[in-house]
């Protein structure tokens, strides 16, 4: 699926948004500007700023602070990549080197640090008390969601329950926060809020269950990091935790094997056991399920191209892959 209908709907908006990016990121230390700019212009589809205008449009909101909210939420999930790619020691991402590679850990740490610090600082200067608790409990929901990320991996008794409250935290809530701030900034009511709100979390959730298919599924070129790093890393994602729920007890205890053990050794015999278990085609029906439910989430708005282009982003988070 093409975002390019979506990126011509806000293009204004976005300019401004990297305006503002580049305004934030400004610094008299000259290594926070280097690593800074490295991430930042590091590709990615920006979704969760794309989300965070789309939802301020749809909401009918006239003024301007959806472009410092859409840079705030850019920055902290660019701060959170930073932090994710020094715990899992992880050397690609978007095809090209981590900045923990490049740069160092200690320095990536650090820079992520000073991102989680300046979005904070714009939040204050905006004013929005709402905004503010929304995303200090997103920040620190996302935080929970990688300690118990942590305590997952190399654990093969990792529930499929136990699995999607991770992801739900540690990618969802991002979402959930940037669709929720367009209800906010125009003061529409409570169910308006819960309701976006409902459209980000389902679409954060659909997101992630597709590169969990994609980590199985896709070339490294097309999947923009190792393929199969989390198997490397001993993550149960859902198509594991779905082949050794399924699967034969002998086939089970490979991917037990692989979990508990990390590294790459068994990937073909797993990747063998996920596709005759049709594991990858259930995580990517549950996906398809989340997407459903994003969409009729956004019922609660009037029609409008924004709100169209919310509903073409729930169904491209599903259709990365055919």
């Amino acid at each position: 699926m093409d975002l390019d209908p979506i990126r011509d709907l806000i293009a204004d908006d976005m300019k401004a948004v990297d305006a503002c990016i580049l305004e934030l990121l400004s610094s008299p230390v000259v290594l926070i500007n280097q690593l800074g700019h490295y991430i930042i212009s590091g590709g990615g589809k920006r979704l969760r700023p794309m989300m965070v205008l789309l939802s301020a449009g749809a909401c009918g909101y006239q003024g301007r602070h959806h472009i410092e909210l859409a840079a705030v939420i850019e920055f902290i999930h660019t701060a959170t990549l930073l932090h994710d790619d020094v715990v899992d020691a992880s050397e690609l991402r978007r095809g090209r080197e981590t900045a923990n590679a490049l740069f160092g850990n200690e320095a990536s740490v650090l820079v992520g640090d000073y991102l989680y610090s300046r979005s904070f600082e714009r939040l204050v200067a905006i004013g929005n008390m709402r905004a503010m608790q929304i995303l200090s409990h997103t920040t620190s929901t996302i935080a929970e969601g990688e300690v118990m990320q942590l305590i997952n991996c190399h654990d093969a008794d990792t529930t499929e329950a136990r699995y999607m409250h991770v992801i739900q935290s540690k990618t969802a809530k991002l979402f959930d926060a940037a669709s929720r701030l367009g209800p906010v900034l125009a003061e529409l009511p409570d169910p308006a809020e819960a309701s976006l709100a409902a459209y980000g979390m389902h679409l954060g959730t659909a997101f992630q269950l597709i590169d969990d298919v994609m980590d199985y599924s896709s070339s490294k070129e097309e999947m923009g990091k190792n393929m199969g790093d989390d198997l490397a890393e001993g993550k149960p994602t859902l198509p594991l935790i779905h082949a050794m729920r399924v699967g034969q007890p002998e086939d089970a205890a490979v991917i037990r094997e692989a979990i508990e053990q990390g590294g790459r050794d068994h990937a073909d015999r797993v990747l063998q056991v996920i596709e005759s278990t049709g594991s990858i085609e259930y995580t990517r029906q549950v996906a398809e399920a989340e997407a459903h439910r994003a969409v009729e989430s956004l019922s609660v708005l009037p029609p409008s191209p924004h709100r169209e282009a919310m509903a073409s982003l729930a169904r491209f988070s599903v259709g990365r892959v055919s």
